[in-house]
């Protein structure tokens, strides 16, 4: 799919064809979703199967019209990290677009990324999804609707506006995850069980994929924030200064958050080390009332032909009451010293 819009005199006139809107003057913007077919029918081996592979389809064709090299073009398909090069002809950055999903593995929910290029050039800006535009629509619709003028800003405003847009999905993902902490800390508080445990792996392994998008993405708009990138206007460095501190409040929040869960799970292995020591103690203290009367008794059930305890008329009740005496003792040592 393939979107083309292209804003002057104070209008924004949309395009099927991505050559017309390229060739149309003013700000041109090409919106090209490769979708689900990121993974093979956008991208074919070259020549001998051995090189990289090159784009096909809608994207060959916006590669080629505006230049754009394979090998940029193969990292946004082919799922590559965060990163951002400044070349002479555009400004290359690719994002990730993060969102939870329901998962094929044992998780109940998985955090699911998808890469997003973002191409900006001296008057045209060229986006590449492989989501279905999910990231990329909301901020396409404003656009080419009631705030067309914003283009009038130029290519970088408009690539900043997409990039803004992601990045505030990361703030509703760590939202959630923080939702689910609090209500583990009080899952560990209140009724520890084995699936506890489970919630919190759950949880450290989603921060992790959450470390692993936002790490390399504030480095990747690090040079578009101190001028290193002739395609990014000086009036228009402020505002990807402002998306750069948002990440890194996002780095600083996932390093917290993963604290937080390394905190429950250790209060979590604290509390059931502290159940199971309840556990043996009150064992012990059953075990220590009844060896006393474990020895009286096997001390008068031994079968011996002489015992002269054994025909005292008062035996039985006086073994008895010294027992229960033992017990009685014992139970109220125990529960002096707290142990009851």
């Amino acid at each position: 799919m393939i979107r083309a819009m292209s804003y002057t005199d104070g209008e924004a006139a949309t395009f099927d064809d991505p050559a017309a809107a390229a060739v149309a003057p003013g700000t041109t913007w090409v919106w090209v979703d490769v979708g689900e077919s990121a993974d093979d029918a956008d991208t074919a081996p070259a020549g001998d199967g051995q090189g990289p592979t090159r784009p096909t389809g809608d994207l060959a064709t916006v590669t080629e019209r505006f230049g754009i090299h394979a090998l940029h073009a193969e990292d946004v398909v082919g799922d590559a990290r965060p990163k951002s090069e400044v070349l002479d002809e555009y400004t290359f950055l690719l994002v990730k677009a993060a969102r939870f999903r329901i998962g094929d593995t044992t998780f109940l929910e998985e955090i699911r990324t998808r890469s997003v290029g973002v191409f900006v050039g001296d008057d045209w800006l060229v986006t590449v999804t492989t989501d279905g535009g999910a990231a990329v629509e909301p901020v396409w619709n404003r656009l080419a609707g009631a705030e067309r003028r914003a283009l009038a800003r130029g290519p970088d405003y408009a690539g900043y506006l997409v990039v803004d847009r992601i990045v505030d999905g990361y703030f509703r993902l760590l939202d959630e995850l923080e939702d689910d902490i609090e209500t583990v800390e009080e899952l560990v508080i209140d009724a520890p069980d084995p699936g506890t445990l489970a919630e919190i792996n759950d949880l450290r392994r989603e921060l992790l994929s959450v470390r692993r998008v936002v790490w390399p993405t504030r480095d990747a708009l690090s040079p578009l924030t101190r001028g290193d990138a002739d395609h990014v206007a000086e009036s228009t460095e402020k505002y990807y200064r402002d998306v750069y501190d948002h990440v890194v409040q996002l780095v600083e929040l996932t390093e917290t958050y993963r604290d937080l869960t390394a905190g429950a799970r250790d209060m979590y292995l604290n509390t059931l080390s502290q159940s199971t020591n309840e556990v043996m103690r009150r064992l012990t203290v059953v075990a220590t009332v009844v060896l006393p009367l474990t020895f009286v008794a096997g001390v008068f059930g031994m079968n011996f032909a002489s015992m002269p305890e054994l025909s005292w008329p008062y035996a039985y009740h006086a073994t008895m009451l010294g027992m229960g005496g033992i017990a009685l003792v014992l139970i109220a040592y125990f529960r002096r010293e707290g142990w009851l």
